[in-house]
């Protein structure tokens, strides 16, 4: 199995989306790449944290490449905003992959080069390690498949 962290703006249609795609086995929303130690939703709302709403993405490579799920990732987000997507405004909806594994970061730059052929803008999402991952609070927690209308900015069907 191997394992990626996306940010999308905000993590609830992020997870339920990329939950849906075959070999996809696990995901699981949080706070990535921040300066507080176990931040709560509240604080990560108020921006000061520096966390990104983040899912990490546990998924079978025999199933489902890292290029095919960034590729559906690049579907659901505008790459060239910065701190927004939808109705979402702030730092912690960045946009962001965040990779554990060094060898993933090639395949992350060839797909953002592939990527910046479809805009004028230059492409925002910032591509780093992760340096820290923290698990959102239970309710948030495949929020949309327990609040089938929730709020969601993400086409399911892109």
């Amino acid at each position: 199995m191997k394992e990626i962290y996306l940010a999308g703006g905000c993590f609830w249609g992020v997870e339920e989306y990329l939950s849906r795609i075959d070999g996809v086995m696990d995901t699981e929303v949080g706070y990535a790449n921040g300066e507080v130690e176990n931040p709560t939703y509240k604080q990560v709302c108020t921006g000061l944290t520096g966390h990104a709403e983040t899912t990490y993405v546990k998924y079978d490579e025999t199933k489902v490449t890292l290029e095919q799920l960034l590729d559906r990732f690049f579907r659901i987000i505008d790459p060239t905003v910065v701190d927004r997507q939808g109705g979402d405004i702030g730092n912690q909806y960045r946009t962001g992959i965040y990779y554990i594994d060094e060898a993933d970061l090639e395949i992350i730059q060839k797909i953002i080069t592939e990527q910046q052929r479809k805009y004028e803008k230059p492409i925002a999402t910032e591509v780093k390690p992760l340096a820290c991952f923290f698990n959102a609070e239970d309710y948030h927690q495949d929020y949309l498949k327990k609040n089938p209308g929730g709020y969601c900015h993400v086409d399911m069907n892109a």
